[in-house]
């Protein structure tokens, strides 16, 4: 929760929105340098073989991986 802004308070959603649009910005412009690159790329690949073992489309699976590591990333 931002302390500048008093009306992004729990329930808004906006300050996890920023900071996803903000991390993945950094991401897209450090490339593998940024430290947020390299574990969701793991998550994306554990994600896929995950979907792969369940039986269901390895896109999902990645798309799942790299979303659930990202929102970790993001929320600690």
């Amino acid at each position: 929760m931002s302390e500048r802004d008093p009306d992004n308070g729990p329930g808004n959603g906006q300050d996890w929105v920023d900071d996803a649009r903000s991390e993945l910005s950094g991401m897209l412009k450090d490339g593998m340098a940024h430290p947020s690159t390299k574990p969701v790329l793991a998550g994306a690949a554990a994600g896929t073989v995950g979907a792969l073992v369940v039986g269901v489309a390895w896109p999902l699976g990645l798309a799942v991986g790299a979303g659930a590591m990202l929102y970790t990333r993001i929320k600690r």
